[in-house]
């Protein structure tokens, strides 16, 4: 059940809002094997003088930061298989593979209050953490 939050430079269409969101959802899905009904991907867009990103980018206005909150236990090929996928599946709405930061922080389950206020640690999520 990761939380996740992606923050980003420029007005997009509502349908292009939707697919970012889809897109890295999606990626989480396939990375992380979550399963699909898990969502909760959240979309920030700022005013560029508010986000500011390294004058390396040579599109600056597409600099995206995707920010993952999960459970710790997933491989590091699970992890390289997310960012890969993320910046795949960002791809189509013009936003360059080097101009996406993908920060991923975990915690153990018994960090992560849910399901009316239970410790994660004592539920059986539905899924393994472990891939």
């Amino acid at each position: 059940m990761p939380t996740t939050l992606v923050e980003v430079r420029r007005q997009y269409s509502q349908a292009e809002e939707v697919g970012i969101i889809d897109a890295v959802h999606d990626a989480l899905v396939s990375a992380f094997e979550i399963p699909v009904e898990d969502r909760n991907v959240r979309l920030i867009v700022h005013e560029p003088h508010r986000f500011a990103c390294s004058p390396r980018h040579t599109l600056p206005e597409f600099y995206t930061l995707v920010s993952v909150d999960c459970f710790a236990g997933r491989s590091v090929r699970a992890k390289r298989k997310l960012y890969t996928e993320i910046v795949d599946r960002l791809a189509p709405f013009g936003i360059p593979r080097d101009h996406v930061t993908i920060n991923l922080r975990e915690s153990p389950t018994e960090n992560w209050g849910y399901a009316g206020g239970k410790a994660a640690c004592d539920m059986d999520l539905g899924f393994d953490v472990n891939v």
